[in-house]
């Protein structure tokens, strides 16, 4: 049997810096083809040179098919994928895209609120060029930015409808999350991505809300607390019968690195979902925070997993 697809080739097809530093990408197929389809919200990973891999929202509307486009702002103190990608990438470079994954359950009935701040608001401008797109004006955007907003230019209709909230905090207060959010009716969501203090603020706003209306997407992974008197256990890789055992000082992630095993990592914090796999045996004890419930009970984000049992099953 063929493996399935997991990414593909992509060109550069253009590069632009809408505000100093940040650079958006338009990726395409080499040959001009379709690209894989995409939801409101989804991200991709960028196979960049040195084994990096990196995850980035998805910026077009889905209904643009035959490109992908990103945003990403230089991180002097990040981990290499934007500084890579801000001083070597060039239009008409090469790269490895993933299939496109996850995505924002919009409400169809009552509001949509985005709360976002600075680049942030990367992974919520395809769910409103959908929503535009579609006849709707069932949102609104709170975005916090130090000066002006980095990609204003892609939601020009918006803007201009009203349903977008600037905020310059180099001269006004940033959004108060909690007084926007009450009374946004029993049937809106409300979806966060920023810095810390914003994503802790907006949690603290829709602590008593049921986890089906509330999102968050976080730049950077939380540290994860050891897990008192864990045990070694197996990981068993069942398209090879590969097994190995899995030391709590060493832990799953290392392990399968190990194994040479068929994964794709970027985040390596249980916050992009680059390295969801399904499992069959265990039970995973899951820290990330990209499943659902329902997702848990056949999948897996491995980096930050551990197993409840004396065998953890993977299916690659």
């Amino acid at each position: 049997m063929p493996k399935a697809i997991k990414h593909l080739q992509a060109v550069v097809r253009e590069i632009d810096e809408p505000l100093p530093g940040v650079k958006r990408l338009v990726l395409a197929d080499q040959d001009g083809w379709r690209l894989p389809a995409f939801r409101p919200g989804a991200h991709i990973d960028l196979h960049l040179a040195n084994g990096l891999v990196r995850t980035y929202s998805l910026c077009n509307d889905p209904a643009d098919c035959r490109r992908y486009v990103v945003a990403i702002k230089r991180e002097e103190q990040g981990r290499g994928g934007s500084r890579h990608i801000h001083d070597e990438l060039c239009a008409g470079q090469v790269i490895g895209v993933s299939v496109p994954r996850s995505g924002l359950e919009l409400s169809s009935t009552g509001m949509n609120i985005f709360v976002a701040g600075g680049i942030g608001v990367t992974p919520f401008v395809s769910a409103i060029l959908t929503l535009e797109r579609e006849g709707k004006s069932n949102y609104q955007l709170h975005w916090a930015s130090m000066g002006e907003p980095s990609l204003i230019d892609m939601l020009e209709p918006a803007v201009n409808g009203g349903r977008v909230h600037l905020y310059n905090t180099l001269e006004v207060s940033p959004p108060d999350i909690r007084s926007i959010v009450e009374g946004s009716g029993p049937d809106a969501k409300a979806f966060c991505c920023g810095p810390t203090g914003m994503l802790d603020a907006f949690e603290s706003a829709v602590a008593e809300w049921p986890e089906s209306r509330k999102h968050v997407e976080r730049f950077t992974a939380p540290k994860l607390a050891p897990t008192p008197n864990a045990q070694p256990y197996s990981v068993v890789l069942a398209k090879s019968g590969r097994e190995m055992e899995v030391r709590p000082e060493v832990g799953l992630l290392a392990t399968l690195e190990a194994m040479d095993a068929d994964i794709s990592v970027s985040c390596a914090g249980g916050i992009c979902g680059a390295c969801r796999t399904r499992w069959t045996e265990g039970p995973p004890i899951h820290h990330d925070r990209v499943l659902s419930a329902e997702e848990r009970a056949h999948e897996v984000i491995v980096c930050v997993a551990e197993c409840a049992g004396p065998r953890l099953v993977l299916d690659i």
